[in-house]
């Protein structure tokens, strides 16, 4: 019933919002222009078709304005206009009243923000789906940013969710895809995550692991500053942390004008996703424009800034490892081995035959090799892909869409920094340091080391263990005989049963004829 309501809600919204007017208009198909017409004699729109879009996915909730931040970075794939309007929601969706913000964190912190802090800005400074952030000033005089949960967000991003895992269910039992989409695994890893969303002490400690991963003494300091986490003042629904000063990524002439070399950060932006996801396995999975900032502080003029640790990603040792190899076998252009790695890995079935996905794959992705990035749409190539891979039986992986979406993110990013910026080149050399790191002497010894321990417990037991060998060498023997008497004791047990069974059944048979002869 509530996926009833929520249904009949949203198609609510879309006519309210004349989103039917905008679908129709960017059908080219005769039968769509006849329809517009009548539609539009009812009453013709009064505000512009971004704004109205805007306006409803801020309507419908979290998840829709979520949807709206990622259309806002692919500029290739959505109208200038489109993109303008959607891009307010990364970081200016209607606050909520800032005395329902202060209730919520003394209710988490045990005392009003007015005497946790030395200062607290009543008035949020950004506001986004999911929560809206504070400026602070503790009473040791250092400055912070405090996030807080929007009230009842749980309640709304479950109603979505319920919807969404109906149309999954729906899509799975009746879509000619269905199965090998695997819609319902796909929503299951969107619930994760949003659901990861709602516990600020979990971004925290995303924050944390994130700021240790790009801290000093790793030498990827000068690439990205991560703010430092203020534990004390943290709770599920409020979360402090340092606060940072910079330009958002898409202010690209204030970026220029500071002296930021605005071409080198773009190639610096590919390389941290990469990074992030090759060499650490964990990385920032939300990185639209509103959470992405560029330091103009001269002391470090240029240096990413991140924000937002809500979503994240994580990749296992296999998926890092035969993703790795997917990328550096596009690079090369080798689609024999893009097969290959397809068929090894199962996500296609073991059956296809290696020749006609190498082909496949290849009439997808040559047209797109060495061009510019402002001639080639990765979400296009994606598509092309996509399609390919209903005729190979390709399962989607659901651990690899937030890897999917992020790097279309970057992708945006990059075009907006740097519209020559070939993704291709600036990725290739990462990847193949990376494996060569992970395949040479360099990776053995890494790998030495990480197992070391291990083998610190083992080693000493090994001569032990030798020796009570060497002196009971029958040991293996005895007990492979003990259970060969212990079966064919079982044996005899089973024949006596079966004996004995068919004894009963002669006598019960008898003593059945003896009373019905009486």
């Amino acid at each position: 019933m509530l996926t009833f309501l929520r249904l009949t809600h949203i198609i609510l919204i879309s006519l309210r919002y004349r989103l039917d007017e905008l679908v129709l208009s960017s059908i080219q198909h005769p039968w769509a222009h006849g329809l517009l017409r009548i539609v539009c004699l009812g009453h013709r729109p009064r505000r512009p078709r971004g704004e109205r879009l805007r306006l409803a996915l801020e309507s419908l909730g979290p998840i829709f304005v979520k949807f709206g931040q990622v259309l806002s970075t692919r500029r290739d794939l959505v109208p200038q206009d489109l993109a303008d309007e959607l891009a307010r929601l990364q970081d200016r969706v209607p606050p909520f009243p800032s005395e329902i913000a202060e209730a919520i964190i003394e209710e988490a912190l045990g005392d009003s923000p007015h005497r946790l802090f030395a200062h607290f800005e009543r008035e949020p400074v950004a506001s986004a789906s999911i929560a809206q952030v504070h400026f602070a000033v503790l009473h040791d005089g250092r400055e912070v940013a405090v996030k807080v949960l929007r009230p009842e967000m749980r309640e709304a991003i479950e109603k979505d969710l319920t919807l969404l895992r109906a149309i999954a269910g729906l899509v799975e039992r009746l879509g000619p895809d269905g199965r090998r989409l695997k819609p319902r695994e796909v929503v299951a890893e969107f619930d994760k995550y949003l659901h990861d969303e709602l516990d600020l002490v979990r971004e925290a400690a995303n924050c944390s692991q994130l700021r240790r991963n790009f801290g000093p003494g790793t030498g990827r300091e000068h690439l990205l500053k991560v703010p430092e986490v203020v534990w004390e003042f943290c709770a599920t629904p409020v979360f402090t942390m340092e606060r940072m000063r910079g330009i958002p990524v898409s202010h690209v002439d204030r970026l220029r004008a500071v002296g930021v070399d605005v071409r080198l950060l773009a190639r610096q932006g590919v390389e941290i996703f990469f990074m992030q996801v090759f060499t650490d396995g964990f990385f920032h999975a939300d990185m639209h424009p509103g959470n992405i900032y560029v330091s103009d502080d001269p002391a470090m003029l240029g240096r990413y800034i991140a924000l937002d640790f809500g979503i994240v990603g994580s990749l296992s040792e296999f998926d890092k490892n035969y993703l790795a190899q997917n990328f550096l076998a596009f690079f090369r252009r080798d689609y024999r081995r893009v097969a290959q790695l397809h068929i090894e890995s199962g996500w296609v079935p073991a059956q296809t035959r290696e020749e006609e996905l190498e082909g496949a794959v290849r009439a997808v992705c040559e047209p797109y090799f060495d061009r510019p990035l402002s001639e080639i749409s990765l979400g296009q190539v994606l598509l092309r892909l996509f399609q390919t891979s209903r005729r190979f039986n390709v399962e989607i992986q659901p651990q690899l869409v937030l890897l999917q979406k992020t790097l279309l993110n970057v992708e945006g990013m990059g075009r907006e920094l740097d519209p020559a910026l070939d993704l291709w080149q600036t990725a290739k050399p990462f990847l193949e340091k990376w494996m060569h790191q992970r395949i040479g002497l360099q990776g053995l010894r890494q790998r030495l080391d990480q197992e070391a321990g291990q083998w610190a417990q083992i080693l000493p037991q090994i001569p032990r263990l030798v020796y009570t060998r060497l002196n009971h060498p029958d040991s293996g023997v005895g007990m492979r005989t003990e259970l060969e008497r212990l079966r064919k004791a079982q044996d005899q047990t089973n024949r006596l049963l079966t004996v004995l069974c068919g004894v009963l059944a002669v006598a019960l048979g008898v003593a059945l004829w003896a009373l019905t002869r009486g």
